[in-house]
């Protein structure tokens, strides 16, 4: 009966080793997903803000998902709140000035080929590599 026991276990005991192997095997970093929503409000920089328009579905405590080129869930989490940075890198000598909604969160991938970015279940949006400001996965919104 021991025996029996023994051999019905390995199988199972043998698989987990085996995914175990392969999930140490892959590289997985650490990254920020920036997201910048053109809404080109004028307000200060550097306040809390979502997207506008046909972009609403971008707000603090949305779902998203980063998912890979064949569509496998990489990472997933919610949304923080958006931060308002500047459009343009010139001074404009004002207060309120036309802003774009930035959203930035951590997230640890494995690497890949390629990286979208679901948000709140909408059609995926293609997230492009950028170090230079750090490792990052970056898209416009619209693109």
């Amino acid at each position: 009966m021991r025996r029996l026991l023994a051999v019905l276990s390995l199988p199972p005991l043998l698989a987990g080793a085996l995914t175990a192997c392969d999930d140490a095997e892959e590289t997985r970093s650490t990254t920020t997903v920036r997201v910048l929503v053109r809404d080109i409000n004028i307000r200060p920089e550097g306040v809390e803000c979502a997207g506008t328009g046909p972009y609403t579905h971008f707000h603090n405590r949305a779902p998203f998902q980063v998912i890979d080129g064949d569509g496998r869930t990489l990472a997933e989490g919610a949304l923080p709140s958006g931060t308002s940075v500047a459009t343009f890198e010139e001074d404009l000598e004002v207060e309120r000035v036309p802003t774009y909604c930035e959203f930035a969160v951590p997230v640890t991938v494995a690497t890949r080929d390629a990286y979208r970015l679901v948000v709140d279940g909408h059609p995926p949006i293609a997230l492009t590599p950028n170090d230079s400001e750090g490792p990052a996965l970056v898209a416009v919104v619209p693109s």
